[in-house]
């Protein structure tokens, strides 16, 4: 029984840890998506309205994030767009890691480096995962082997 509550907890952790990085690329649509459920709800929305707008709002914003990423040429813009995704996923990076390093560790200089470390692997990850997709590019009438 000890060794299958080890492996549940081994399997917990690789599943939040999976968590993280996952949220962590998607922090900006879903701040986005946060900040537009909260107006529809504040507006009287009801639950149902803000469901709707906050998934719309976080979609759209996944979504333009995308399209202006495959048509802008320019290295420079290309960069700030993935600025634009990478950031907010480094803070709640550090956010997720100062929160799990504080109840573990009594050093507070131990607790931000390890907060830093945590913050730049999300960050890497997040660019590396917002960069890596292909572009969307029209087909030129040629049809590709299976």
């Amino acid at each position: 029984m000890i060794f299958i509550g080890i492996l549940l907890s081994m399997a917990t952790i690789a599943f939040l840890c999976w968590l993280l990085f996952t949220l962590g690329v998607f922090a900006l649509p879903l701040f986005a998506g946060i900040t537009a459920g909260t107006w529809a709800y504040g507006t009287g929305a009801g639950w149902l309205g803000v469901l709707v707008v906050g998934l719309a709002a976080a979609g759209l914003t996944y979504g333009l994030g995308q399209f202006l990423f495959a048509i802008v040429r320019p290295i420079w813009a290309r960069l700030l767009i993935a600025a634009a995704f990478v950031v907010p996923a480094a803070v709640a990076g550090f956010h997720a890691t100062h929160g799990i390093v504080k109840h573990t560790m009594p050093s507070q200089t131990w607790q931000m480096v390890f907060s830093i470390l945590g913050a730049s692997v999300v960050g890497i990850v997040a660019f590396v995962r917002i960069t890596g997709r292909k572009a969307f590019r029209p087909s030129d009438g040629q049809s590709s082997p299976p």
